[in-house]
């Protein structure tokens, strides 16, 4: 089972599990524009299951912390703890 996490900036304040509309509106008035960023990374097709593009959207979180040069992004937890991409 794929645990749930999402994509965030280092400095946004907001949890994007429980305040995804703040949220969202920091990242874009930021201009990083993560939402986007993710999609564009994403392996995903709709002739995939529902698990299996749950793996591909983990992936790609993985992928963009792991070649997260600038430092920027990080993958956090439902419960907003920070997500070891390496385990």
């Amino acid at each position: 089972m794929v645990s749930e996490s999402m994509l965030t900036t280092v400095d946004n304040p907001f949890d994007p599990f429980t305040q995804f509309d703040e949220w969202y509106a920091y990242d874009e008035n930021a201009g990083y524009h993560t939402s986007a960023f993710l999609a564009r990374i994403v392996h995903n097709s709709e002739e995939l299951s529902e698990p299996d593009q749950s793996v591909a959207i983990e992936a790609a979180i993985d992928e963009a912390v792991e070649i997260n040069s600038l430092g920027l992004y990080r993958k956090v937890s439902r419960d907003g703890v920070p997500v070891d991409s390496t385990d």
